[in-house]
Order: C-alpha cells, then structure tokens, then sequence
C-alpha cells in the first residue's frame, strides 16, 4: 500500500494548500525519487536518520518510521510557481487523548531554503492543527517544537512562527555516530556506554498552545506567510 500514512490517527485532508504552496499526503510511488534527488548529505546533520544511499533507503524509513505509527503521519510540499516538490513536513508524537502532537519531518530541500516555501508550509500545517474543526482544522490545544541546542537555525524557524522556548530536555537524543563532527557540540559518553561512539544531546523544547494560537498568533503566522519571499 502506497499511503505511508494509512494509520494516522486522524482522518488527513487530501491536501492544504494557498496561493504558494500545497501540502499532500506523501506517496512514496509519487514523491520519493524525487525527494532523493534534490537533497543534499548536510541536510541531515540534525536528524536521526540519513544520508540516503538510494530510494529504497527512505522508502525504507517510511515504511519502518511513519507507516505502523498511528502518531506519525508526512506531507508532501509542493511550490506551486514550480510545481515541483519542495520537501516534506509532517507531525510526530500525536496524541488524541490529549489533543497535541510535534512537528517533525521538516526538511526544505536545498534549492527552496530561505523562500517562501518552509513558512508557509508550516503556517498551512499550524491551522489545520490549531484551527477549530468549524474552521476545517482538528482542534488540537498544544503543537511542539524540537530542536538540538545548537540548530540554532531550527529554534529561529520556531521562534518566528510564535513557539515559546519552554525548557532544555537534557541528554535527549542518542546522535547517530555519524554525525558526531555536524554535532560537534553533543555531550562526551561515559566509561561502560552501550554506544560510545555516539553523542549525546540535549533539545530545545517549544510549545505553542490553542489559547495563544487564538490569541494572536494566527495573524503572526499569516502575515509571515504573506511577507516570505
């Protein structure tokens, strides 16, 4: 089955979109080989998985990562001046008990960094998870936002669309050995760890809430939408 994200815990749109971009359930048959093709190796340097030697690679991933979790669920990004796929974005951690989940799966592909792609793709993914579900949106009251201490351009992405830093979680992410020169800055392991070639390290944690999300910050989010380049 083509759909990564059949297990979702809600029912998904099939796609949000505005007059700049579009978001679509990723399809590995439709998205992957393309993805694959417009990334670069440092666009991982933060995440806990990658490079990717081929497609079945991340088909791989997909398959092992998003597909059984019913927390997890990719879009696609799609600018539409080009038509072509900008990256991918998604939620992790979805909880419908509690009504939260993260943002996750944020990567802008090389050639669309620093446009208009990445705010708006967020700004579109924010309402459909903030908006009330009169406004077309699934209600939730908390969105989170994680970043290693020193993605400093992470924590900024965060920051502009209205996440507040709410605290340090220390010693959070196990980095995959071969990453520990991009994470330069993750903490040494002791004597007797069962990874010792791997650094530790800690995240930057943000929230941003449904009473803030009312309260001002949808038009924050909007008119950084407006303004991107």
């Amino acid at each position: 089955m083509d759909d990564i994200n059949a297990n979702f815990c809600f029912p998904l749109p099939r796609q949000l979109q505005n007059e700049r971009v579009k978001l679509v359930p990723f399809l590995a048959s439709t998205h992957a080989a393309a993805f694959c093709a417009g990334v670069e190796d440092g666009i991982f340097s933060y995440l806990s998985f990658g490079p990717l030697a081929t497609v079945d690679d991340f088909i791989s991933i997909l398959d092992t990562r998003v597909r059984p979790d019913p927390g997890t669920a990719v879009f696609a990004v799609i600018d539409k001046a080009s038509g072509e796929l900008a990256g991918t974005i998604g939620v992790v951690n979805t909880s419908t008990l509690h009504l939260k989940c993260e943002i996750g799966f944020i990567i802008t592909l090389p050639r669309f960094q620093r446009t208009h792609v990445t705010s708006n793709a967020a700004g579109l993914l924010l309402h459909f998870l903030l908006d009330a579900p009169a406004q077309g949106g699934l209600g939730l009251r908390r969105v989170s936002w994680e970043a290693v201490t020193h993605n400093t351009s992470s924590v900024r992405a965060a920051e502009r669309l209205g996440f507040r830093r709410e605290g340090v979680r220390r010693w959070n992410w196990v980095l995959p050995e071969s990453k520990n020169e991009a994470n330069e800055n993750g903490g040494a392991t002791r004597d007797g760890d069962p990874k010792p070639n791997s650094l530790g390290g800690d995240c930057i944690m943000l929230g941003l809430c449904w009473d803030e999300w009312e309260g001002g910050v949808r038009e924050t989010v909007d008119a950084s939408m407006k303004r991107s380049v």
